[in-house]
């Protein structure tokens, strides 16, 4: 008896450990990758909110199929008050009311069946410097992540100023002084009004509108934008980052 109790115990100390199925190793292969990217960019969004993004992935793109891009960074002190006000006036007039996403203009748009004019300036940040251009789920899904660890850890000043330094103002003109100097010869400190405005007014189509020979519809969508950076000045949509 002692010697069969004997064998069944080294048979059961031999018994080979299970394997671990298949799919649970890609889960957590899967989970590690997951958690590694969110650190990197937890990582970047901690150092963007003091170094300048050097380049991004669209930049890199246009660079290789134009043979070079113009980009030129700039503090906020070196951009006209104004520009700042002119870009908000256009691309998000709730600027300083959201913490990422307007809700109502996201109602709205989606009331008309389009996505056009729901997107943020921090959501275009999250886009401009962490992603990738176009309208994937994925690219959207992944903004949507973003852009609230954005709000989070950066001010509302940080925010646009890094959006004026990325958004591209004409073919491979990317950042406020970039574009200040390619189409008026003047410093991004020195826009004027109007040139704040024409600026501002060809940012959703940079490729197709032209800020030094403006057509009639961008004259007049800079006039719509000179007076919306007043009214938000006056009613006090602007505080937060020019307070």
């Amino acid at each position: 008896m002692a010697g069969t109790a004997e064998r069944k115990t080294r048979s059961r100390k031999a018994k080979p450990a299970p394997r671990r199925a298949p799919l649970r190793r890609v889960l957590r292969w899967v989970g590690r990758g997951i958690a590694g990217l969110a650190a990197l960019f937890l990582a970047l969004i901690l150092i963007f909110a003091v170094v300048p993004p050097p380049i991004n992935l669209y930049q890199i793109s246009e660079s290789w199929r134009l043979g070079g891009i113009e980009k030129d960074w700039v503090s906020w002190d070196e951009i006209a008050p104004v520009m700042a006000r002119s870009a908000v006036a256009a691309e998000d007039a709730n600027f300083c009311e959201h913490w990422g996403f307007d809700m109502k203009a996201i109602r709205l748009a989606i009331e008309e069946g389009s996505t056009r004019g729901a997107s943020t300036i921090s959501q275009q940040v999250a886009k401009n410097v962490f992603l990738w251009q176009g309208r994937s789920w994925p690219r959207k899904a992944m903004e949507a992540m973003l852009t609230p660890a954005i709000e989070l850890v950066w001010s509302k000043r940080r925010i646009l100023v890094v959006y004026l330094n990325v958004a591209e103002f004409d073919e491979g003109v990317f950042g406020v002084q970039a574009a200040a100097q390619h189409y008026f010869g003047v410093d991004a400190r020195a826009l004027s009004p109007t040139q704040a405005a024409r600026l501002a007014a060809v940012l959703p189509d940079p490729k197709g509108r032209d800020a030094a020979n403006p057509s009639a519809f961008v004259k007049k969508r800079a006039r719509q934008i000179m007076a919306g950076a007043e009214t938000i000045a006056a009613d006090g949509r602007s505080a937060c980052f020019e307070g």
